[in-house]
């Protein structure tokens, strides 16, 4: 189906008073019209520049925001932590007094995914670019990070596929398996216990790209409601007050 306005309105709902209220879809015309508000009607193509520029600029600052020294590690909303499946053998190998040595391995897959972050946006911005809109009115009618969920829906695995080897390439320059590997072989001496050996790469992989789109949900959010936000005239245009 043919979107013709479904995502500009991107506005969310406490950015609205009662004048300026939508007041109607054009499903099948070019333009987009509201009741009220005095603002100008926008064309179908104006709605999918908007959308797609609203979803760059999120992933240009996300990126930004992730790629730099630290940026995973000293954010405790995308910091990495031990995996989870091998929760077991961290406990035990505090016990055994190598807490230097899991924090230093907790570092280096952060700054990995750090290391990864600075090739990110060219991926980010190719699938923006390629994002089909027919989904536009499950947008629309969605909540404040509909884009982001849906950019995730349709590009996750072209994303991980992309992303793995960049992943593969910083684990390598961080030097990951240096800080794992005696980890792994301590722990898998001791009597007893389940073998661990989880796939470091995937796991690094899915992680860094959940951060990058966390971050890209907070800034599709902001720019739908703090008008500071919509830094270019188009996005002042579909997502302002008139």
């Amino acid at each position: 189906m043919k979107i013709s306005i479904a995502i500009a309105v991107f506005i969310s709902t406490s950015y609205l008073t009662t004048a300026q209220t939508l007041g109607r879809v054009v499903t099948k015309g070019k333009e987009l019209t509201t009741t009220s508000s005095g603002k100008s009607s926008l064309t179908n193509d104006e709605v999918v520049s908007g959308l797609r520029e609203a979803l760059t600029t999120g992933a240009k600052t996300a990126v930004s925001s992730a790629s730099v020294a630290d940026g995973f590690y000293k954010n405790q909303e995308i910091f990495i932590p031990w995996p989870a499946q091998a929760s077991s053998m961290k406990e035990k190998l505090v016990k055994l007094g190598m807490q230097k040595q899991v924090t230093e391995f907790e570092e280096s897959m952060n700054h990995a995914a750090e290391e990864a972050a600075q090739s990110a946006f060219d991926i980010f911005a190719g699938a923006v670019k390629e994002m089909s809109v027919s989904d536009g009115f499950a947008i629309l009618n969605g909540g404040d990070t509909a884009a982001t969920h849906y950019l995730r829906e349709k590009t996750t695995p072209a994303l991980t596929e992309k992303f793995t080897p960049v992943i593969k390439a910083a684990m390598e320059k961080v030097r990951i398996t240096e800080y794992w590997d005696p980890l792994v072989t301590t722990y898998n001496k001791i009597p007893g216990v389940t073998k661990q050996n989880p796939d470091l790469e995937a796991y690094v992989t899915e992680k860094a790209i959940n951060g990058l789109l966390l971050l890209i949900s907070e800034q599709e959010a902001k720019i739908r409601r703090d008008p500071a936000a919509q830094v270019t005239t188009l996005l002042q245009r579909v997502f302002g007050k008139g």
